[in-house]
């Protein structure tokens, strides 16, 4: 009997689901690896067991598309067709030389001191992707949070991040972040978005192809009109105040070529900034595995697969769109790597709603991109002794010296002279904001790691091995 092919799938969001059952329920061995503890993802995070949550204090929608995700893959762990492993952190993968198969290194357990190894015959890389902040004035100031990481909170710990909060920036997020605050018991003092609605009006027969995506939105601005939320559609976090800690945000209305009006500027009190400037999507592994990117995306084809062989990407690293449009793309990658590691030439009809959805909602995401692009004056906002890159503490004023005397024209460049990117985090949330203050093109830095590594890790053989 030939043995069973074997898929690694790194990231339990969505994406990462859809595509292990897809495949699993057609005869593929598979391992689900995942830095969470729980599956789900960003969308689906749920709070912790021990808080004792139940279905009504579980603050997201779509449950029943989660409980589904979630009884296939117990009955599938039950069965042994899938090995999940929780808390492990992907930071390397490689096309072992003279094989097809292909090598996950991940680090294990709360400390990430000890190292595995899974080897399979295919990888699918739904890694999901990151939010996107823009420095302004007291940026750094304790109480400022990202959107995402605020509804990470209150998903999975049940918390509120603060007692007055402005949500601000730009992007589809802001929205379910205020109302979910809002219905949890924050004084959400305002929901505050550059993006224009005139904008969103102009895009209504794209959008209106998605009637579901539409009544969502209108769900979640009739909870902020029910508890009373300020919206401030275009205007922008000028800067954050507080000596310690945040105490105060001013907010200013900006005009049609995204400049702040002039006499338009007003404070508002809170203790808490929750801001996010749209997402990025997470390339490091594929760019480690050699894929080509398009853009800040992982380039596939119409089954998902990249252009290395046994490479398949789904979800937010092939671009932005939101969990309906991870979902589809992972089940078609999870139906097309099974036909493939079983020899047979995959059949597209298998999968023909799904490329349907993929194809609508990509259309759909691609509009709101159009809508939610940060104001292009931002730049000009950010004073010289902003504090851009955190790790480094790396200025404003230090990225724009060695753009212009010091001639730094890349990113690459501006690193070496700046050393901002060169911290815990490699660039990956100061590196938009070094491209806008530069000029220079932003594009996603390739490194050998994905994410930090012990150098005991590196310097002994491979830990636990799972092939």
């Amino acid at each position: 009997m030939a043995e069973q092919p074997h898929l690694t799938v790194v990231g339990a969001g969505p994406a990462g689901l859809a595509g292990a059952l897809a495949a699993a329920e057609r005869g593929v061995r598979v391992t689900l690896v995942d830095a969470a503890g729980r599956p789900g993802g960003q969308f689906f995070r749920q709070p912790d067991p021990a808080l004792g949550a139940d279905r009504k204090q579980t603050p997201h929608h779509e449950w029943r598309v989660w409980k589904r995700l979630r009884d296939g893959l117990d009955r599938h762990r039950a069965t042994g067709r899938i090995t999940h492993l929780t808390d492990h952190h992907v930071w390397c993968a490689e096309r072992d030389p003279g094989s097809t198969e292909i090598t996950v290194y991940a680090l294990a357990g709360a400390t990430q001191e000890e190292g595995v190894t899974v080897r399979s015959d295919a990888v699918l890389l739904a890694t999901g992707g990151y939010e996107r902040v823009l420095p302004f004035p007291g940026w750094t100031l304790p109480g400022v949070v990202t959107a995402g990481g605020a509804q990470a909170m209150l998903k999975g710990s049940l918390v509120l991040p603060g007692r007055k909060i402005v949500v601000a920036g730009t992007g589809p997020l802001l929205l379910p972040v205020a109302a979910g605050l809002a219905s949890a018991g924050a004084q959400v003092a305002a929901l505050v978005e550059s993006a224009s609605p005139r904008a969103l009006l102009r895009r209504a027969p794209v959008l209106a192809a998605q009637p579901g995506k539409l009544a969502e939105g209108a769900g979640y601005a009739a909870r902020l009109l029910r508890h009373g939320v300020r919206v401030l559609p275009r205007h922008t976090v000028v800067e954050a105040h507080g000596t310690g800690r945040l105490t105060a945000v001013t907010v200013a209305s900006l005009d049609r070529r995204g400049r702040v009006r002039p006499g338009g500027a007003h404070r508002i009190a809170c203790d808490t900034l929750a801001v996010g400037h749209g997402m990025l999507p997470h390339t490091d592994l594929a760019d480690t595995l050699g894929c080509t990117l398009s853009g800040t995306d992982v380039r596939v084809d119409s089954e998902q697969r990249t252009d290395v062989p046994g490479v398949w990407a789904a979800g937010e690293a092939t671009g932005i769109g939101g969990a309906a449009l991870a979902l589809a793309e992972g089940h078609i990658a999870g139906r097309s790597i099974a036909a493939r590691l079983h020899g047979n030439a995959p059949d597209p009809c298998q999968w023909a709603a799904a490329a349907r959805a993929r194809k609508r909602l990509r259309t759909f995401s691609a509009a709101l991109d159009s809508v939610y692009a940060p104001p292009p004056g931002w730049t000009d906002r950010v004073a010289d002794d902003t504090v851009v890159c955190r790790c480094e503490e790396v200025t404003a004023g230090d990225v724009r010296t060695a753009a212009g005397s010091l001639g730094g024209s890349d990113l690459r460049t501006l690193k070496l002279l700046t050393r901002a990117g060169m911290g815990w985090c490699q660039g990956r949330m100061c590196a938009p904001a070094v491209a806008g203050l530069s000029g220079c093109p932003f594009t996603p830095g390739r490194r050998p790691f994905a994410r930090p590594v012990p150098l005991g890790v590196l310097a002994t053989p491979p830990g636990q091995r799972l092939d």
